[in-house]
């Protein structure tokens, strides 16, 4: 009698399945990926990187990206474990990024808006000298060609201390160039994604004449453990999420990801921009 054929085992490719932070499930990764990166049982929002925000919100092939060659430098030749230098390299070959802010403009709904987002990839999406003058003019030509302004904001590294005083400068720099745009009555809408925190949060993130966020989204100065460990007190249920925050007015409205275009477009409609 012939001995039985031996097959090889195949395993499940790397890769097909994500576990969900949210619920814990093990989903499938198409899945996810077909709903804009969303889980299908809980609705968490996993992070999606700015190429990506960019293909979700704008019309297909519109996007024009502005100021695109401006690179960062070690101007106070910051070193920690790495020289600041060579971790930007590093990080530039890691996510294919110059720095951690895109700029541009292209169209929503056949509706042209001047659009930026940040990246949380790279180096947590801190605001430096590049982040901020890729903003400021973002605002400034905004200003120059009265289009409505969005910024999605995924920024969980506030200024960056590698730059230090000339990364603050950035969020009065910033926020003086909206205050202009304001003036001359353009439309801001500031889009608060996980995470929104530190110098970002307490600058432009929060001078939208609109603020969205996602579900769930982590949005604040401080993160909610160096704000225990200082005040020595319990944080109430919830403290820092969008959720909290809608409930306490720092918030507009909650908007799930695969409705963001729809309603930044409804949004520039009613306010007649």
């Amino acid at each position: 009698m012939a001995s039985p054929i031996k097959r090889t085992k195949r395993g499940v490719p790397e890769g097909l399945w994500l576990r969900c932070p949210g619920c814990q499930n093990a989903i499938f990764r198409k899945e996810a990926e077909k709903r804009l990166s969303v889980c299908p049982e809980c609705g968490y929002h996993f992070y999606v990187s700015a190429r990506e925000r960019i293909e979700q919100v704008l019309d297909t092939g519109t996007f024009e990206e502005w100021d695109g060659g401006l690179r960062p430098t070690d101007p106070l030749e910051f070193q920690d474990k790495k020289r600041y230098d060579e971790r930007l390299k590093l990080e530039q070959e890691r996510t294919g990024l110059l720095d951690a802010a895109i700029t541009g403009c292209g169209m929503i709904r056949a509706r042209r808006v001047a659009f930026g987002v940040t990246d949380s990839a790279f180096l947590m999406g801190s605001m430096g000298s590049v982040v901020g003058e890729r903003l400021t003019r973002l605002v400034e030509r905004a200003t120059e060609q009265r289009l409505p302004l969005i910024v999605v904001s995924g920024s969980g590294g506030g200024a960056r201390m590698h730059e230090g005083i000339l990364s603050l400068m950035q969020m009065a720099k910033i926020s003086a160039a909206l205050a202009r745009y304001d003036r001359e009555g353009g439309l801001f809408i500031s889009v608060l994604t996980n995470p929104t925190m530190g110098g970002v949060a307490a600058s432009f993130a929060s001078l939208g004449d609109l603020v969205f966020a996602e579900p769930q989204a982590l949005i604040g100065f401080a993160g909610p453990r160096t704000i225990k460990a200082t005040i020595r007190i319990e944080l109430p249920k919830g403290f820092q999420t969008s959720e909290f925050l809608l409930e306490h007015g720092f918030v507009d409205r909650i908007v799930p990801r695969d409705k963001l275009k729809s309603e930044i477009a409804r949004t520039i409609d009613y306010c007649g921009k």
